[in-house]
């Protein structure tokens, strides 16, 4: 799978007039909308739910929506936010008392599944799902708050998982959230990630941007890709 998509975190957006910030970003060639689910139980922030989801759905967002969990326990959220129109649902292995059971749940919704792995967290939590997953996310970050640096260690874990869903034959997507920028997506994507998370990369913290500025960075993301993946 060599198709590069490219995920803004509307995490680090302009809350005060999200429905528009998504427009210009998708507009300005993104693929994904990247929607961070933080419970200030499981990780040390609060931030939205599935009424978020669904109001930018009746806005008129029609681009896929990747929901991240990082809420615990997470089989209780994953019907509403499947109701409010995402498209992939990821969690968190710790956050599941039955990872296999969560997976299940996800894709019984109509959406599909995947789970995310921590710094710190073992891709050995694959070993007996891996036929039930669409997505890998790999934070190179722990998770809980934009802006943080990449952590340079996940390269050698997203080649690991690279080999991992390349040996399985199936088509599961490789996603990296934290640090994603113009100076290192290209390292990034040739470690074997596919899909880029960038929020601070993209948005810079809801600082006020246009259609504009958004076309010079996502064209920056793609020039970096095209250049590395020519080498």
């Amino acid at each position: 799978m060599s198709d590069f998509l490219i995920a803004p975190s509307i995490l680090s957006a302009d809350f005060a007039r999200l429905g528009e910030e998504v427009d210009n970003v998708i507009a300005s060639g993104a693929d994904i909308v990247h929607f961070d689910v933080m419970d200030n139980h499981y990780v040390p922030n609060l931030t939205i739910g599935p009424l978020v989801c669904e109001a930018l759905r009746k806005h008129g967002v029609t681009a896929p929506i990747d929901v991240h969990l990082m809420v615990k326990p997470v089989d209780r959220i994953i019907p509403d936010f499947a109701r409010a129109g995402a498209s992939y649902i990821t969690f968190h292995p710790e956050a599941s008392e039955h990872i296999d059971r969560s997976l299940g749940l996800i894709r019984e919704s109509g959406c599909k599944s995947g789970l995310v792995f921590n710094p710190a967290t073992p891709l050995s939590y694959l070993d007996y799902v891996l036929d039930k997953v669409d997505m890998i996310l790999l934070m190179s970050v722990n998770p809980g708050f934009g802006g943080q640096s990449f952590i340079p260690a996940t390269l050698d874990k997203l080649r690991q998982a690279r080999q991992l869903v390349d040996d399985s034959g199936l088509e599961i997507r490789l996603e990296v959230d934290g640090g994603v920028k113009v100076d290192n997506i290209a390292e990034i994507a040739a470690a074997g990630a596919d899909t880029f998370v960038a929020g601070s990369g993209v948005f810079g913290f809801g600082e006020a941007s246009d259609a504009n500025h958004y076309d010079s960075i996502i064209r920056k993301f793609r020039q970096q890709l095209v250049q590395g993946n020519s080498i």
